[in-house]
């Protein structure tokens, strides 16, 4: 009888462990598979990111804050990215091709870059990881129309980041002031770049 308890108690006990236990990383840092460019539209404030490669990391981690914000319409997709840094803002308008929930830059080498969205359980997140250099550098952006997350939401974003063994994510500062909407004849808009992902 003693032993029949203690056989159930364990079994109890391994059933409860597996519910609990972290999805596998497979699931964690699975491509999105499926998304509405119209889910795109607007403005997203960047959360917290990562970056493989240290020295872009260490240039990431000095931005006040960074945002996008996305125009669509039946023939292309563009956003504009602000990064405000020492209270300027620097604005950087890229158009891109959508194929499932991977993308592409118009113009860019797609053997040495490669971009995709990725699942998320937040619902109003979108996370961007984009290999650049052939994957020799990695970078992961958690984006959200809201500028603070709940610490779950958080705690998912570091388990994806740890998923993919680069470093701890640099969770930015919600109560720094993002760029206003970028106008015509704001000279910070002149800036040009390649990619997203060759900017930390």
């Amino acid at each position: 009888m003693f032993f029949a308890v203690c056989a159930i108690a364990l079994l109890c006990w391994m059933s409860a462990v597996s519910h609990s236990a972290p999805p596998a990383c497979e699931d964690l840092v699975r491509p999105l598979d499926q998304l509405d460019p119209h889910h795109l539209e607007g403005k997203w404030a960047l959360v917290a990111g990562s970056l493989s490669h240290p020295p872009h990391l260490e240039k990431f981690k000095k931005r006040d804050s960074a945002s996008v914000n996305f125009s669509t319409n039946d023939t292309y997709i563009s956003y504009t990215r602000s990064i405000r840094l020492d209270n300027k803002c620097q604005y950087n308008t890229y158009n891109i091709s959508l194929e499932g929930s991977s993308f592409s830059y118009d113009g860019t080498d797609k053997s040495n870059f490669s971009a995709n969205l990725v699942h998320t359980t937040c619902q109003d997140c979108l996370l961007m990881r984009f290999n650049v250099e052939s994957g020799k550098r990695l970078h992961f952006y958690l984006f959200s129309r809201r500028r603070e997350l709940e610490q779950s939401e958080v705690e998912e974003f570091r388990a994806q980041v740890e998923c993919l063994k680069i470093p701890p994510p640099v969770v930015m500062d919600p109560t720094k002031e993002l760029c206003p909407e970028e106008t015509a004849g704001d000279p910070a808009a002149k800036t040009e770049e390649k990619t997203e992902g060759q900017k930390d």
